[in-house]
Formats: C-alpha cells, structure tokens, sequence
C-alpha cells in the first residue's frame, strides 16, 4: 500500500461526487486528485476536521470568498474559492486595515478587475434584488448606509457604528439595511432611531453602494466592494488597487464546465454572465405548449436561485399564473395560439416565444433529443417577417465594439475549423459529379409544413417550387439538391419522388454533412434554410428566395428583399447578434448556462448528448418511415 509520503501531492474531497471532485481539483492544480482507495488513506478537504480522516492528513479548508457563484434551480458550480489562512482572516476582521503592498503589475491588474466587477455588479452575495437607486425612487449615492450584520456577537459593535454614522450624517438620510452576506433565518439587531430609514429587503451589495455615500458597519467584503465603487468606508475613501490585489492574490479560480484553472478576470467575466442570466430567468412565470421531452432542458434554460417556473399545457392558465406571480409566459413559438400575444398584451403579460437555436445540437429535434442553445424573443419570432423580433432589433440597432468583433471571428473560424453545423450530423463527402463549365449551386430542401416556410417563404412554399424557381433563373447550372436532415429520416413532411426531381435536378445528395458540401459549390440557393447561414459562415455566396433572419444586411443576394432591413453588417457582426448576444446556451454535461464557445466543446463528446430512454423509439420510428418513403419514390 503507498504511504503518506507517496501521496504527500495527491487530494481528496471525500464528501463529493466524483464529478464534483473532479472540479473541486481542479483550483488546486498542483495536486493530482487521488483515488477511492488513496482517499481513504489521505485526504485534502473542505470544511471543518472530520473524525474520519488520518490524524496525520492534511486540511485544506477553504471558503467561496468574494466571487460566490449564484444556484440555478438544485445546481450550482463553484468559479472561484479562498483558501482560509492569514490573508482571507485579515480580510475578513479588519477591512480598514492596509493589505500588504503588491508591485506596480499586480496592482495595475487590481485596478483593471475592481473596475469590471463595478460594470458587471458581479462580486459579494448572489441573486438578491438588485433594483438600483432609480428604481427603489430614492437619490443616488446620497445617504450614510449602516450595515446590521444580524449577528448578535457583533452588536457591540453595530451599535458603535450606527452611533459613528448619526454622528457623521450632518443632515443627510441616514438607512439601516442588512449586511447582504448576513444569514437569512436571522433576525436584524439594530432599530432605525427617529430620523432613520429601514430597508426590510435584502437587497444586492450593489444596490446598497449605490444609495450611499458612506458605509457605516462594513464587513470585510463590503469595504472591497465599497473601495471598487468609490463609497467612502466610515468617512475614508479606500484605494481598491492594495485590497483587490491582496484578494487576486489569495483567491483560486476554475472554470466549471472544463475543469481547469482560470485567471480571477475570466471568473469574474462568468459571475457576470451568469448574474444577467438569474434576472433574466426570474421574470418568468410560468411555460406554455413545452412538449414533455423538452421540460427538464426547459426548466434548466429558465431555472435561477428561487427555482424552475412550472409548465401548462392551457393558454388561459399560462396567462393566470403570470399574472399571479407578475411574471412573463415563455412559450414554444410553434405552439403559440392564434391571437395568443394580443391577448397577453391586453392582460399587461409579457411574452416571451422560444424556439430551437442556431448551433443546437448533435442530432435530429425530430428524434427527441433536447437541444442546447434556444432562441428567446420577448418580440417576435426570428423566423417570421411580417413583425420585428428580438435579432432583427439587435443586428439594426446593436454596437459591435472590436473585442467583439474579434470574439464573433474566433467563434466563426472554430465553427468551420470543427465542420459544425446545426445538427452535427455525420456523413460522407459526395463527389460534385458537375461536367467543366456548369456552375454547381446547391439547393437545400426543407421541411415543407416548418413555420419559416409558412412565415418567410412567401409565394414559394415548398421545395419542387423552389427548384423550379432556380432552375428558370439558371438554366444552364448543374442543381444539387440535398434533402433536409428530418425528411430524410422520415419525420416530416416534403420527400420529393425521383420523378419530381427529373430535370429539375442534376444532383440528389444524400447522407450527407452540409459542411463536407460547401466547399464544392459556387453558391447556395435556399427559400430560409439556416443552410444560407452556415454558407455564410464559410465565405460561401448565398442567394435568398424567402425572408430569413440573415436577409437584408448587405450579406446575401436577396430575390425577395425583407421589410425594416438595410443595415450593411459585417460578417463577423452578423455572428455577433446570432450567435452571442442573441440566443441563451445549456451546457448538456452541467445544465447551466454557458457560452456559445463551450457548445462546440461538448459536439465533441457524443456522452453529452442522451437521447431519453422514453423517445429512443424515434430512430426506429424514422428508419421504417424513411424506408417506406424510399420506396415510394421509386414507383
């Protein structure tokens, strides 16, 4: 058996799963994480002394410091953790006292992540009402704030800072609020003396620093957020850049969807996301017309701190809990009821429609298996253009600042680097049998009865018209026709019979990835496929004969131009609003909400992706329709 020594660079966290382990592992990079059975023989681990481990094991304990990361609904991820010691200690029982000077580079950098947090409001206790000053109707950066830390250890010391501040106030509004990191179950301790205002709400640290001017009875966490915003801490103005610098240098950061180490700034850039992502999710009441199969990724995309929204099947019910709870419906765009927006807009109900986004998964939706990026429109829907939606206002309104731009490129290359593409579906690259001289256009099929068709297809509203369309307008091109992923596996609605296609197409292709295809045609010719977008993607020409979301920016060769559109974008900012600032990801492995990036990260692991034991019949199902459909065409 391996000795104490042998294992002196080995950790454990024996009260975890092995999946939390193994991200628990990970802000200690320079242990490797030890087995089931070295575990029993020598742990590192978190918290208190356990009569179970060795007398001779090593502790480390650690706390979740001041970037604590928000639950979302049963799950939540550590993305920074404070190993308890002498500098977390000072932190904690003397904000006021200076923090060891750190060189010009470190202090620099400290600068540089108070002022991010400051932006992001992200750092001190998560998922409280973060209203601000404007909306609470109450002045700005205006009244001395007296903290009550709910601790009754600490009231001698409450008491003399309520003092302090009456003493200090000269005039100005004095509030009384709980310290935001105080336990919920325990009782304030200290009473607005006549004059004073108290704030019965728990309310975000960042809403608090926004109504004072001086903070009076300020922990350790809030003094550094207090020196990040610039609020005096009981009448002195703190220099974040010493304390901010002591806080980088004592804190550890992982990323929770990779499991690995992460600079501070990068976790701090995550808490942000994720802190948008909980007041977004809370304005949502109830769902409506979620297909069973769908529920449990649904409750994922919309959970945050006080849990998951319910599903209902009935639109009057939807429309009554949201009014309830004065909270919005999110409602599948397919499923929404004729008139069903007008009714909720007389009701004073905020609709949300969620549809399937751009990069959703690896597999068929007609197979069941859940995606991992949604489209949520508060305005319309991507796919319709008879009225705005929410990416037709961002590609017409939105900046696109360089770091952006720059992101949207990386985003772009990696896509096409990977070959990835909205199912992700394997398949041969056929040969492009065109004879010398004959332009090969690809046109993608669709399905025939999907909204897009309905909705944006106009005059043309099926894939023989389609054909048609393009063979009037070039005779002399050789027309690959590529069957749409669910006809072929015998879903829905749109097979075209061999006879159908005679003259009309040179080329029927198959089995085939989209992206293997692409690089072999001159352009692609599609009614709204997404198809267009991912040439688009790939520097491939694209001439549209519907109205889909990417028509009408200067990209695309549209023969039926959309309304409200006109905006020249770059390629680059197109993907910025499609592919990040619009749409909202699920990571398949964790459930929670992540970036675009992590997506194409998990297309590589096909374990991420589970069809339902309850839907798997479906690939059956699929291959009998598809093979009766064969045979049909072949008649």
């Amino acid at each position: 058996m391996s000795s104490l020594t042998d294992l002196s660079k080995s950790i454990a966290f024996p009260q975890a799963t092995a999946e939390e382990a193994a991200h628990l592992a990970a802000f200690w990079p320079e242990y490797r994480l030890a087995t089931a059975a070295e575990a029993a023989l020598y742990a590192v681990a978190a918290g208190a002394p356990s009569p179970s481990l060795p007398p001779a094991t090593g502790l480390i304990r650690y706390a979740p410091g001041l970037l604590r990361a928000p639950r979302f609904g049963p799950r939540q991820r550590p993305v920074a953790l404070m190993p308890c010691g002498p500098l977390p200690a000072m932190l904690q029982d003397a904000p006021l006292a200076p923090p060891p000077v750190a060189d010009a580079a470190a202090l620099h950098r400290a600068r540089q992540a108070a002022g991010q947090a400051v932006l992001s409001r992200a750092g001190g206790e998560p998922c409280l009402p973060d209203p601000g000053a404007a909306r609470l109707r109450m002045p700005a950066r205006a009244a001395v704030l007296v903290l009550d830390p709910c601790d009754p250890a600490r009231l001698p010391a409450a008491r003399a800072a309520l003092a302090s501040a009456l003493a200090m106030a000269a005039g100005r509004p004095v509030l009384l609020a709980r310290d935001p990191a105080a336990p919920p179950e325990l009782p304030p301790l200290l009473r607005p003396p006549p004059g004073a205002r108290l704030l019965k709400v728990r309310l975000s640290p960042w809403t608090l620093l926004d109504l004072a001017e001086d903070l009076h009875g300020a922990s350790a966490e809030m003094a550094l957020l207090a020196a990040a915003a610039g609020v005096r801490v009981s009448g002195r103005l703190l220099d974040p850049a010493p304390r901010w610098a002591a806080l980088i240098a004592a804190t550890r950061c992982a990323d929770p969807f990779l499991q690995r180490p992460w600079p501070f700034e990068q976790a701090l850039e995550q808490l942000a996301r994720w802190q948008a992502v909980q007041r977004e999710n809370r304005q949502v009441a109830v769902c409506l017309g979620m297909a069973p199969w769908k529920r449990a990724r649904i409750a994922a995309l919309f959970a945050h701190a006080g849990g998951t929204p319910g599903f209902t099947g009935r639109p009057e019910r939807a429309i009554a809990i949201a009014r309830r709870q004065g909270g919005a419906i999110a409602a599948w765009a397919g499923r929404v009821p004729e008139g069903f927006r007008a009714r909720c807009e007389a009701e004073g109900v905020r609709l949300l429609t969620v549809e399937d986004g751009f990069v959703r998964s690896r597999g068929l939706g007609a197979r069941f298996l859940p995606g991992a990026a949604y489209a949520v429109d508060d305005q319309g829907v991507y796919y319709d253009p008879a009225r705005p939606s929410a990416l037709e206002h961002l590609l017409a309104t939105a900046d696109f600042p360089p770091e952006l731009l720059s992101r949207a490129a990386a985003l772009r290359a990696a896509i096409v680097a990977r070959g990835i593409s909205k199912y992700n579906l394997a398949g041969a690259a056929p040969e492009i049998a065109a004879p010398a001289g004959r332009a090969r256009l690809l046109v993608p099929g669709q399905v025939e009865d999907d909204a897009s068709v309905r909705l944006g297809g106009g005059p043309i509203q099926g894939n023989l018209a389609l054909l048609r369309a393009v063979r009037a307008a070039h005779p002399g091109a050789w027309l690959v026709y590529k069957p749409h992923p669910d006809l072929e596996a015998g879903f829905r609605k749109g097979r075209l019979p061999a006879a159908a296609l005679a003259g009309l197409a040179d080329q029927v292709v198959t089995g085939a990835a989209l992206p293997a295809l692409l690089p072999q045609v001159e352009a692609v010719h599609t009614l709204t496929s997404l198809s267009g977008f991912e040439a688009l993607l790939r520097g491939v020409p694209v001439v549209t004969y519907g109205q889909p979301f990417y028509a009408g920016w200067g990209l695309t060769e549209d023969r039926a131009p959309p309304p409200r559109r006109g905006r020249p974008l770059s390629l680059d900012a197109l993907v910025a609003a499609t592919l990040i600032l619009f749409p909202r990801q699920v990571d398949p492995v964790t459930e929670l909400p992540c970036p675009p990036e992590l997506i194409l990260e998990r297309l590589d692991d096909p374990a991420a992706w589970k069809v339902s034991p309850l839907t798997a019949h479906r690939g059956v199902e699929g291959w009998l329709r598809g093979w009766v459909s064969r045979l049909r065409g072949l008649r």
